[in-house]
């Protein structure tokens, strides 16, 4: 699996799964929210419902591997039984990446955002 082929099929469920600390930046940043309201938000989404937003991120992820496996010709049991060692590879190689992928964006890119905003001290 090539690299941009990667980052296909794991950056929207990547950004999904990140929404409930990127939200409230986004908010802020349209000017259509304050940060006292954004950082509460923030706490509120990502106490309670974390494990919701990564629950719809691997759904999607699924959804994208399925995608991906219709594009490349694997539409059948039969040609999923016949390439199985191929299959168990690349969903391992995209749930790896997804979840390096969650991390960075979330503890590294929307930090360091919200830290320049002032939502996060």
């Amino acid at each position: 699996m090539k690299s941009k082929e990667l980052l296909k099929v794991t950056g929207i469920p990547v950004v999904f799964a990140s929404l409930c600390c990127l939200a409230p930046v986004v908010l802020v940043l349209l000017g259509l929210s304050g940060i006292a309201f954004a950082s509460s938000l923030t706490d509120n989404l990502y106490g309670n419902y974390k494990w919701v937003f990564r629950g719809i991120g691997l759904f999607l992820l699924g959804i994208s591997l399925l995608i991906y496996f219709r594009g490349k010709g694997i539409c059948t049991l039969d040609q999923a039984k016949k390439q199985r060692n191929k299959i168990i590879n690349t969903i391992l190689i995209v749930l790896v990446a997804g979840i390096f992928g969650y991390i960075f964006f979330l503890y590294v890119i929307v930090e360091i955002i919200g830290k320049l905003l002032g939502i996060w001290s």
